[in-house]
């Protein structure tokens, strides 16, 4: 092996590596039944955390303008509790949240399609707790969705 590809595989990783030797995995939701591209394909992970950007924002916003009235030291705990309820009560109803929704993406449910609220509670919280939402499988889902048995796809 020439030392030029030996770290090549290094740097891309053992997934790259291991596809170079012949293993197939397949594309990104796959193992769950979902299709490849368009409505219904796993969301990518830019897409997710621009809508997590835009709820972030406006709870933010929220907490700042009728909850703290500027007070900027409780405004981020504020802010939690208000993300807190607006996912809880958006995803256990309507399957996604205002930033969800501006970027075409949608919460479901494995097994029924739809997230019923004690689902939307275990997510919510472990996404508030922010780990679980960081260490991911090899789909791209978070380990809050794969806890509730969820998935986010597109619209």
């Amino acid at each position: 092996m020439d030392k030029r590809q030996a770290i090549g595989s290094w740097l891309s990783g053992p997934r790259a590596a291991m596809e170079d030797a012949g293993a197939d995995f397949g594309y990104r939701g796959e193992q769950l039944g979902l299709p490849e591209h368009g409505p219904g394909s796993l969301a990518r992970p830019g897409r997710r955390l621009g809508a997590l950007a835009v709820d972030w924002g406006l709870c933010l916003l929220i907490a700042y303008g009728l909850i703290t009235d500027g007070y900027g030291q409780a405004t981020g705990n504020w802010a939690l509790l208000v993300f807190f309820l607006m996912s809880l009560l958006t995803v256990g109803t309507i399957g996604f949240t205002p930033g969800k929704r501006l970027l075409g993406l949608r919460v479901v449910a494995l097994d029924t399609g739809t997230v019923h609220p004690g689902r939307a509670l275990a997510r919510t919280v472990l996404l508030c707790l922010a780990v679980p939402a960081l260490v991911w499988d090899r789909d791209g889902r978070g380990l809050h969705d794969r806890l509730a048995r969820t998935v986010e796809v597109r619209i």
